[in-house]
C-alpha cells in the first residue's frame, strides 16, 4: 500500500490525468518504476474513472505496447507524435528520453519535433477519448516554447518501505538458501533500511548484495557499505563533498555538553522516536575560538550517528553564469534530502555569505542565503546541519533565529581538564612504537603539569606541540621525554596571546547568545582568574576570564 509521498504522487498523477493535462513530465533515472506507477494508475478506475491503455515510445525501439509489440514504424520522433494525433481511444504514451530533442547539454533543439507537440496539443485536448502524453528522463530539459503547455511531476527517490520491502525479499531469499547469515534486529534492519534511503531501488539492491556477499553476513556493520555506494551519488555532483572520516567522539577532548546533547538525539530519525512525538533535529551552529574542535566534533558526528557526512564547500555555490548559483545551492539542498538521513556540514559559514550587506554581487548571495534559510526552517527531511564559524560578527542576524538551528554551542579555549583530555588523545594516537615512547610514562601527574604548563593553548595547538616534541626526539634518534613536551610547550606562542581581542569579542557575543560547549564545572578555572599583564605594567582594558602565564607577568583581578 502507497504511504506518504508515494500516496501523493499517486494521486496528483490521477488528478492530472482526470483533468486531461497534455504533457506531463517525470524527471527519474527509474524507468521502471515509474513506468509501473503509471500503468497502476492508468488501470485504477477508482482514480481516474476511464482506464487508459500505456504505450511506450523510445528511439530504439519506436512504439511498443503494454505487451512490449512494437505498433507501427514509429521509431522516429515525428511519425510517433504522428501515431499519437491519429490515435482515438484511451492512451497514455510515455516518451522517454525525448529531451534529446528539446536542446540543452551543447545539443540545439530539433525545431520541427517542438512546433509539431505545439500543433498536436488542441487535438489531444479536444480528442473525444482522454489522451495524455508524458515525458520521462533523467534530466530536466524544457524548451522555452513549451513551459506553458508542459507539467512537472515531482518523483520521489523510493521510500523507506519501499527500500524496506527489497531488503526484507533478499533476506527471505537469503535465509531460504542459506548462504547468507543474518544477523539483525528489527532496529538494525531499519537502521540498514534508513541507510540506503536516496538510493535507486536498483542501487539499493546493489547495495545490499554487496554487503552480503563480502564477508558471507548482514549485519549492523554493514552500514557502511551502503555509505560507500552513497559516496558515489555524491562526487557526481561536484558540489558537495563526502567526507569519510575514521574519527570517534572519543577523539574528541572534553565539550562534555556538546557531546551529551548529540548523544541524546542520535537515532532521532528512526520510527522509535515518533513513539515520542519527536522531530529529527534541524542542526547545531557551533561558533567559538579558531582550533579548539569545532571541525574535529563535525567529523566525529558522522561516526557516532553512522550517518553519511556532506561537506557544502560555498566556493562551488557561486558560479559566473547567471543564475546557475541559485541552480546550484538547489541541487546541493536535493542531493543532501536525496540521501537523508544525512549531516550536511558548512565550515566556516560566516564566509560563504558575507557579501550579503553590500549587495557587491548584485544580490545574488542575498537570493541564496534566503534559499537556505527558507530551507533550514521548512525542511523535512531528516538533514542535520552544522555550521561551524569563527569570525560571528560575519553572520547574519537572520541565521541565529529560533527555528534554523536547534541549538548555538560556543566553544572556548580548553580548560585544565580538557587539555589534560586532548594531550592524552594525542600522545596515544601518534605514540605507538614502545622505542619511541622508552621510559617516559604519561601519569597523571606528567598530564597534569604538562596541560597547567599549556594553559591557553587551543586544541590545534596542542595537537602540534605533541607533533613537535615528538621532531625533537626523532632529530635525535632517541625516545621521547618530558623535556621534549616542555620545550615544545616554552615555544609556542598561542592564539589566546596573539589574538586576545578577537577571543574578548567572540565570548562577548556568546556569553548571552550561546550555550558553552564544555559544562560549567569544567569552567570554573576560567573565573576570577589571571590575565597577562604586558611588559608596560599596564592591564589590558579588558576582564579576561582566562589566565595566561607566559610571555609576561600575571596580576590577580
Amino acid at each position: 500500500m502507497a504511504t506518504g509521498k508515494q500516496a501523493r504522487t499517486r494521486t496528483l498523477l490521477a488528478n492530472l490525468l482526470k483533468a486531461r493535462f497534455p504533457y506531463l513530465y517525470i524527471q527519474t533515472w527509474e524507468e521502471d518504476r515509474v513506468l509501473s506507477l503509471i500503468r497502476s494508475v492508468a488501470q485504477d478506475t477508482e482514480l481516474i474513472k476511464t482506464p487508459r491503455e500505456v504505450f511506450t515510445w523510445r528511439m530504439t525501439n519506436g512504439i511498443q505496447d503494454h505487451s512490449r509489440q512494437t505498433v507501427g514504424d514509429c521509431k522516429q520522433p515525428l511519425k510517433a507524435l504522428e501515431f499519437i494525433e491519429k490515435h482515438d481511444r484511451p492512451c497514455i504514451v510515455v516518451l522517454q528520453d525525448f529531451h534529446v530533442y528539446f536542446g540543452g547539454q551543447g545539443r540545439l533543439p530539433d525545431f520541427q519535433v517542438i512546433r509539431k507537440l505545439r500543433d498536436i496539443l488542441g487535438k489531444i485536448k479536444q480528442s473525444p477519448s482522454p489522451i495524455n502524453v508524458i515525458f520521462t528522463s533523467p534530466f530536466l530539459m524544457i524548451p522555452e516554447d513549451l513551459h506553458k503547455d508542459i507539467t512537472i511531476v515531482d518523483f520521489d527517490l523510493p521510500s523507506f518501505n519501499e527500500i524496506q520491502a527489497v531488503l526484507d525479499e533478499m533476506i527471505q531469499i537469503n535465509q531460504q538458501s542459506g548462504r547468507i547469515q543474518i544477523s539483525l534486529t528489527n532496529e538494525e534492519k531499519e537502521r540498514l533500511a534508513k541507510a540506503a534511503l536516496g538510493l535507486t531501488l536498483s542501487e539499493a539492491e546493489n547495495a545490499f548484495a554487496r554487503a552480503m556477499v563480502e564477508d558471507g553476513k548482514l549485519d549492523i556493520h554493514d552500514v557502511e557499505i551502503i555509505l560507500e555506494e552513497k559516496e558515489q551519488i555524491i562526487k557526481k555532483t561536484g558540489i558537495l563533498e563526502f567526507i569519510t572520516s575514521d574519527l570517534k567522539i572519543e577523539d574528541v577532548g572534553g565539550l562534555e555538553n556538546l557531546k551529551r546533547w548529540l548523544a541524546k538525539r542520535n537515532k532521532s530519525w528512526l520510527d522509535s522516536a515518533r513513539k515520542y512525538g519527536l522531530p529529527a533535529p534541524k542542526g547545531v551552529l557551533i561558533t567559538g575560538v579558531p582550533g579548539c574542535g569545532k571541525s574535529l566534533i563535525s567529523k566525529s558526528i558522522s561516526s557516532m550517528w553512522q550517518l553519511p557526512l556532506l561537506r557544502l564547500d560555498m566556493g562551488k555555490i557561486f558560479s559566473g553564469i547567471v543564475g546557475s548559483s541559485e541552480e546550484n545551492m538547489r541541487k546541493a539542498i536535493k542531493t543532501a534530502e536525496a540521501i537523508s538521513p544525512s549531516i550536511l556540514w558548512i565550515d566556516e559559514i560566516e564566509k560563504g555569505f558575507s557579501g550579503i550587506s553590500n549587495g557587491g554581487d548584485s544580490g545574488i548571495s542575498s537570493r541564496i542565503f534566503g534559499q537556505f534559510l527558507t530551507w533550514m526552517q521548512e525542511k523535512t527531511s531528516p538533514v542535520f546541519v552544522i555550521a561551524t564559524a569563527n569570525n560571528i560578527s560575519g553572520l547574519p542576524p537572520e541565521l541565529m533565529r529560533k527555528g534554523r538551528f536547534d541549538e548555538i554551542f560556543f566553544v572556548d579555549l580548553p580548560t585544565l581538564r580538557e587539555r589534560k583530555e586532548i594531550l592524552k588523545v594525542h600522545i596515544h594516537k601518534r605514540i605507538k612504537d614502545p622505542e619511541v615512547m622508552g621510559y617516559f610514562k604519561l601519569t597523571d601527574e606528567v598530564l597534569e603539569s604538562l596541560a597547567k604548563q599549556c594553559e591557553g593553548f587551543v586544541g590545534a595547538e596542542i595537537e602540534h606541540l605533541v607533533i613537535d616534541a615528538l621532531f625533537e626526539a626523532y632529530s635525535g634518534n632517541r625516545s621521547i621525554s618530558l623535556e621534549d613536551f616542555e620545550r615544545a610547550i616554552s615555544n609556542t606562542v598561542p592564539l589566546s596571546v596573539t589574538q586576545a581581542e578577537q577571543i574578548r569579542q567572540i565570548r562577548e557575543w556568546a556569553n548571552v547568545r550561546a550555550v558553552a560547549a564544555t559544562p560549567q564545572e569544567d569552567r570554573k578555572e576560567y573565573i576570577k582568574e589571571t590575565v597577562m599583564v604586558p611588559d608596560n605594567g599596564q592591564a589590558p582594558d579588558y576582564t579576561d576570564d582566562v589566565r595566561f602565564n607566559r610571555g609576561g607577568r600575571t596580576i590577580d583581578f
